[in-house]
């Protein structure tokens, strides 16, 4: 029997999805990137945003389609669409065969199974499970770099969000899990390693009644393999002076951090639910650059959040322009059903909400090109992430890109002897740039 896999969301979903797809091929099952090939279709989904909830639901159209025409025998919907929506999905699309929540993802072989005998299906969890840590994982990046989920859920129940209902509150996954899993993926040749969650600030709080990504982070550094080690979703009132001195002291650890801070309006943070203040990010940012002087600084902001106010906006302009960070993203607020912020008064008009997003957008722009600009005559590792044998260059990325979602460093070919494979590193010297991109030259050691 074949599956046909689809995976959507963000790089937590992934490693879930690794996980099923290993847990299924040990079972015996073949895979196909055929659709028309397929007997199984299991779409791991994802609902954090309208936008992904939408991209979700067409994927489970289109392979019903598939069901009703071709080969395909069985659908098996999992993920966060599954768990928040499971009731829907059973009345509205009946070829769907099965469903497996966010926190029985570790089930996936027992849906499949089932679902060939004909049975209909569905497994849906505690929410505050925590799936079985140990699973054994398949690697479905290129290999160069891969996600290392070390926790579940939130607990911060911010106004706007989903995760603690489609992924329970907070609960870390045991260190010795994790750095069974982090050996195993060094062992199969992964040379960036990036550690993910909802928070990754909290980690092990709820187990070891402490903060222990400090000391986690010094024994994944202990692993041979690892070139690179990186940090996401760090929530800025978590960061704590003894993470600080673990990047400055750890050579492997990237001087990178991901914040997400969505706005820098008191007013606007404390509708959110957020724990911070204008004046405590900008101290928090302050510090990082002080102890940490070529830290790149990414964050992700959200526009036309209900109540927001010209006044607001403007106010958050002047924060990006003043903090300069080195990338940012921002998203139009998405009222998300069953959240608090649905409810709120003073919703936000479309049009208004976009043109802030372009207004904020337009001015990143330019902060992140003087950014590359400036980059210009300095030396760095990059890693190799592939080539354009036309156009005579490598693709690589620096410390300050995470894969997916920065810039890229292009490398002409010409002056390298031998051939470069993905997940090798050299050494270049920046030359230029365009836009937010990076050109450089290989230099020797």
């Amino acid at each position: 029997m074949k599956i046909f896999f689809i995976s959507l969301g963000c790089d937590k979903n992934l490693v879930d999805s690794e996980k099923m797809i290993a847990l299924l091929r040990d079972r015996g099952y073949e895979f196909t990137d055929d659709e028309n090939d397929a007997d199984v279709a299991v779409i791991n989904s994802c609902c954090f945003v309208k936008d992904a909830k939408q991209e979700s639901i067409d994927a489970i159209l289109e392979v019903s389609e598939l069901k009703k025409e071709g080969k395909l025998k069985c659908i098996v919907v999992a993920g966060c669409l599954a768990q928040r929506y499971a009731d829907e999905i059973h009345e509205e699309i009946p070829e769907v065969d099965a469903i497996v929540g966010t926190t029985a993802f570790d089930k996936i072989t027992e849906a499949v199974d089932e679902v060939l005998k004909g049975k209909k299906i569905d497994i849906r969890e505690d929410i505050d499970r925590l799936a079985n840590p140990e699973a054994e994982r398949s690697i479905t990046t290129e290999g160069d770099y891969e996600y290392l989920k070390i926790a579940e859920g939130c607990n911060k129940r911010c106004t706007y969000c989903i995760i603690p209902y489609v992924r329970g509150s907070f609960r870390s996954v045991p260190m010795e899990s994790l750095l069974k899993d982090a050996r195993e993926l060094a062992d199969k040749g992964v040379k960036e390693l990036i550690l993910v969650a909802q928070e990754t600030t909290l980690y092990g709080v709820d187990i070891y009644g402490k903060k222990m990504l400090p000391e986690l982070l010094h024994r994944l550094c202990e692993i041979e393999g690892f070139r690179w080690i990186r940090i996401l979703y760090c929530y800025p009132e978590e960061i704590t002076p003894e993470l600080i001195q673990v990047m400055k002291e750890e050579p492997k650890i990237c001087h990178y951090l991901d914040l997400p801070i969505q706005h820098a309006s008191d007013h606007v943070l404390k509708s959110m639910g957020r724990r911070t203040s204008h004046d405590d990010l900008v101290r928090i940012i302050k510090t990082l650059r002080e102890e940490i002087p070529d830290i790149a600084l990414r964050t992700t902001l959200i526009s036309g959040f209900p109540g927001e106010t010209e006044e607001d906006h403007k106010e958050l302009l002047k924060f990006v322009e003043e903090m300069r960070f080195d990338r940012l993203g921002d998203f139009t607020y998405s009222p998300e059903e069953g959240t608090p912020a649905e409810k709120f008064a003073d919703q936000v008009e479309e049009d208004v909400k976009e043109r802030r997003r372009n207004e904020i957008m337009e001015l990143q722009q330019g902060i992140a090109f003087e950014n590359a600009e400036n980059e210009i005559g300095k030396t760095m590792d990059i890693i190799i992430e592939g080539r354009i044998p036309e156009d005579h260059v490598y693709i690589g990325r620096s410390y300050r890109d995470c894969p997916g979602v920065d810039g890229y460093v292009f490398v002409r070919d010409e002056n390298i002897r031998g051939e470069l494979m993905t997940g090798d590193f050299i050494k270049v010297e920046i030359t230029g740039s365009n836009e937010y991109d990076l050109i450089g030259e290989p230099i020797s050691d």
